[in-house]
């Protein structure tokens, strides 16, 4: 019993970081429709400059972070204003063709600025706390905390503020959100920057638990495409809840059968959910 308790602690760690990346692609995917499949690669670029910051730089971690989530955000405007925005009214295999383009860019831009070497992020975090029989280092608290701290921040914004209306009547209705006068390209470029910073957020901390290298990042969009398929597709508390079944599936998995299938079994239970509800765990019947 204890050992699934701890699995489960160490699935909701990196379930934590696929719900972010998933939230990401997530307000793109309710607003634009468009599958954002350079998300992973470009949020990448987050740890790889981190690791530059503080290795190379000498900066502290957390002064490192805020300026990677910044560098996030700026990016994220520039993928949608030059990239996504010329397509954005167009014929819906130009924004597809787009996104693999822009997915081979930003693998090569990561090559050529920062090498073909794994990286992980060194945090000083050595902490190894007690709960009860179960364990927990420091670096995992951090993970849990900073995570959960963007994704309550995340949803009251969307929920709360008044360019989260905007955003979520643009998800609703397009046509009704502009007649009431949103300006969509303020808030689809604002919905990028955020989808981007939330993408560098999960990059880093996936370059401190485990660590980056070239193909990291495809793998991780593939990982969000399924929770976002799993939670149901635009759906915000969808992405949070199917993040963590797939980050405590695959702990799971690991810890009683086998790390080497742990990929494989966590998408079988996708799959077996899907079946009874193809939706998505929170989605919508069309």
């Amino acid at each position: 019993m204890v050992e699934i308790l701890q699995q489960i602690l160490n699935g909701l760690t990196i379930g934590g970081v696929y719900v972010l990346i998933a939230l990401g692609l997530t307000i793109v995917f309710g607003i634009l429709h468009i599958s954002h499949f350079a998300h992973g690669s470009i949020s990448m670029f987050g740890g790889y400059f981190v690791f530059f910051l503080v290795t190379e730089r000498g900066l502290p971690l957390a002064l490192a972070c805020l300026a990677a989530m910044a560098a996030g955000f700026v990016l994220g405007v520039l993928v949608e204003r030059l990239a996504y925005r010329p397509v954005r009214d167009d014929n819906p295999i130009n924004a597809f063709i787009v996104a693999l383009g822009l997915t081979m860019f930003a693998e090569g831009a990561n090559l050529r600025l920062f090498g073909a070497d794994q990286i992980v992020i060194p945090t000083g975090l050595q902490s190894v706390f007690r709960l009860g029989a179960l364990t927990l280092t420091e670096l995992r608290l951090y993970v849990i905390l900073v995570t959960v701290a963007l994704i309550v921040a995340m949803t009251l914004y969307i929920q709360r503020s008044k360019t989260g209306y905007a955003i979520r009547a643009l998800a609703q209705n397009r046509n009704a959100a502009i007649l009431m006068g949103v300006d969509v390209s303020r808030i689809t470029m604002l919905v990028f920057a955020m989808s981007s910073m939330l993408g560098v957020a999960a990059a880093i901390m996936i370059g401190a638990l485990f660590a980056i290298a070239p193909g990291v990042g495809e793998g991780l969009a593939i990982k969000g495409f399924s929770v976002l398929i799993l939670g149901g597709l635009g759906s915000i508390p969808g992405a949070i809840v199917g993040g963590l079944i797939l980050g405590v599936t695959e702990a799971l998995a690991a810890g009683f059968i086998s790390s080497a299938y742990k990929d494989v079994i966590a998408f079988l239970v996708m799959i077996v959910v899907l079946l009874v509800r193809p939706q998505g765990l929170m989605g919508k019947r069309s």
